[in-house]
C-alpha cells in the first residue's frame, strides 16, 4: 500500500536551505554539507538512497525546486537524477505551482498541477502503482504536507551544520502541530537519519 513520505535533509537548526536559494544557488549560501550525506557519504548513505529510489512509485515538488533542477546545470543522467542506480527511467514528478511553464529541459517526466497540494498528492498515489509518493522539497511543500495530515511518515536527514538562516522546514510563525512516532533512527558520520510515523489525529 502506498504511503505518503516527506523526505528532506536539514540543518541541526532546522533549514533545508541556507540564505539567498534559488537558481545557480539551488541549497543556497553554505547549504551545500546538507547533501554532503547524498555525494559523499559512506555505504549506510547509499543504502538509504538507494532503498528509498526502490520504493518511490511517483515525486512531489514544488515549483521553485522544479526551477532549480530543470535549469541548465540542474538535473541530468551525468549527475544521476534522471535515471536510477539501474539506468531505469525515475518515477513522474508532480509539481505545485500556480501556472505550468511553456517549456521544460527534461521533457514530460514532470506533470504541473495548479490547483493545490492535497490533488498534487491524490494524482502522485493513482499513478504510484502500490510503491510510495516521496513528497522531496522545497520546504514550503513539506511543511503544507504535513499540517494538512497528508503525510504518513517524516524522514528527515540531519546533516553536520548549523546554517543560521535560510529557509525553515518548519515556520517561525504558529502552525498547528504534528504528532511524530520515530521508529528508525541510523547515525552516519555524514548525518542522522530520523524516521518518523506521523500520527493521525
Amino acid at each position: 500500500m502506498s504511503r505518503v513520505i516527506v523526505d528532506i535533509s536539514m540543518s541541526l537548526d532546522g533549514y533545508v536551505t541556507g540564505p539567498n536559494a534559488g537558481l545557480g544557488n539551488g541549497l543556497g549560501d553554505g547549504g551545500m554539507p546538507l547533501h554532503e550525506w547524498v555525494h559523499h557519504g559512506a555505504a549506510e548513505d547509499r543504502a538509504i538512497l538507494d532503498a528509498a529510489f526502490e520504493r518511490t512509485g511517483a515525486l512531489v515538488q514544488g515549483r521553485n525546486l522544479f526551477d532549480v533542477i530543470d535549469a541548465p546545470g540542474g538535473w541530468s543522467d551525468e549527475t544521476g537524477d534522471v535515471t536510477g542506480p539501474s539506468g531505469e527511467a525515475n518515477p513522474p514528478v508532480f509539481v505545485v505551482t500556480r501556472s505550468a511553464p511553456a517549456q521544460t529541459r527534461l521533457g514530460d517526466r514532470f506533470r504541473f498541477v495548479t490547483d493545490g497540494v492535497a490533488n498534487a498528492v491524490e494524482q502522485a498515489l493513482e499513478v504510484a502503482d502500490g510503491k510510495d509518493v516521496v513528497v522531496m522539497g522545497g520546504g514550503q511543500i513539506c511543511h503544507e504536507v504535513l499540517a494538512a495530515g497528508l503525510a504518513d511518515v517524516l524522514l528527515v536527514h540531519v546533516a553536520n551544520v548549523v546554517l543560521g538562516a535560510g529557509t525553515r522546514l518548519f515556520p517561525a510563525e504558529p502552525s498547528e502541530s504534528v504528532h511524530l512516532e520515530l521508529t528508525e533512527s541510523i547515525s552516519t558520520p555524514a548525518a542522522q537519519h530520523l524516521t518518523y510515523r506521523v500520527v493521525k489525529k
